[in-house]
């Protein structure tokens, strides 16, 4: 799998567009991931966010050999930010992916979450016939995100979240897509 160079394609959703990062981003994703809230419901953001790790994600990001594409929700087209979140999926194996998400504050509630996540599974860049997701059990928003998407609740885990420095329970959903 590691040999491969995966084209990340461009995605377009009703209200905007998900394309890959650049390195204009790194303004925007470092504002949003720098905010508490954003980096307590993800695994890997820590907080407070150090300095330089924004333009290193963005590098992995754009890397040939990446494992995980990373789209910005990109809202230029409807006088939205730029980037007002982030929606990836990485390669898992056996035709899986896992997907993964987060949108800054300001636009929580509004559904963009919803049709960023909607508009990947819709597009399939990976050929995944099973995509997983998880959130943590104090992040019902994220949760209803992903039932919304058509996701099945498959159980409690946990998760060990770099902004908390701990563990945290999990729920966990999957998403069959082809038979």
């Amino acid at each position: 799998m590691l040999d491969k160079v995966y084209q990340q394609p461009t995605i377009t959703a009703e209200r905007f567009v998900l394309r890959p990062l650049r390195k204009s981003d790194a303004g925007l994703v470092g504002m949003y991931s720098a905010d508490e809230r954003v980096a307590r419901g993800t695994r890997s953001i820590p907080h407070p966010l150090p300095p330089g790790a924004t333009e290193a994600f963005i590098a992995r990001a754009s890397a040939t050999d990446r494992t995980e594409d990373v789209w910005a929700i990109d809202g230029t087209a409807s006088n939205m930010a730029e980037v007002v979140g982030l929606v990836s999926m990485e390669r898992m194996d056996r035709d899986q992916s896992e997907v993964f998400f987060w949108v800054a504050p300001a636009f929580w509630n509004t559904g963009v979450a919803t049709e960023a996540v909607q508009a990947v599974i819709a597009a399939n860049p990976h050929d995944a016939q099973t995509i997983f997701a998880e959130v943590f059990q104090d992040n019902p928003g994220s949760a209803r995100v992903l039932t919304n998407s058509g996701f099945a609740y498959l159980g409690d885990a946990e998760a060990y979240s770099v902004a908390r420095g701990s563990t945290v329970p999990t729920w966990t959903y999957t998403l069959k897509l082809k038979r």
